[in-house]
């Protein structure tokens, strides 16, 4: 497989290849095919990811600081301790995501599917949820959720 990064260059991805800590900001991954990829502590700031297939990556510790990730695909992803304030995750798939302690600060979610996803310790302060499924959702005390919102369990 093939990823176009920032400046034009090309990234080589194959089965046994791994971008854990990898540094790309600002790089340009519209609809790549990153599914199970190892992303842990990856810069990905920035980054378009409209569109990309992240199924079931390892996101652990990944700056996604800013990072569009409209309609990705997340689904079954690990996203636990991951930086994704102000990340446009509109319309995206999230479902069964672990997303514990998560900084989701000012993301847009709007749209997202979040079913059955794990937001325990997760920070949502400023996160836009309108018209979001939260169907299923775990979440525990240290869940921070957007103002005006709450949870009754």
């Amino acid at each position: 497989m093939e990823i176009r990064a920032l400046g034009g260059r090309l990234l080589e991805v194959t089965a046994d290849s791994t971008l854990r800590q990898a540094c790309l900001p600002g790089a340009r991954l519209t609809r790549a095919d990153l599914g199970w990829a190892d992303l842990r502590g990856a810069d990905l700031r920035g980054a378009d990811l409209r569109g990309a297939d992240l199924r079931g990556a390892d996101l652990r510790g990944a700056d996604l600081r800013g990072a569009d990730l409209r309609a990705a695909d997340l689904r079954e992803a690990n996203v636990r301790s991951a930086d994704l304030r102000e990340a446009d995750l509109r319309n995206g798939s999230l479902a069964m995501v672990s997303l514990c302690c998560a900084d989701l600060r000012d993301a847009d979610l709007r749209g997202a599917d979040l079913w059955c996803s794990n937001l325990c310790g997760a920070d949502l302060g400023g996160t836009n949820l309108t018209g979001a499924s939260l169907v299923g959702v775990t979440h525990d005390e240290y869940t921070v959720w957007p103002a005006g919102l709450s949870w009754e369990s």
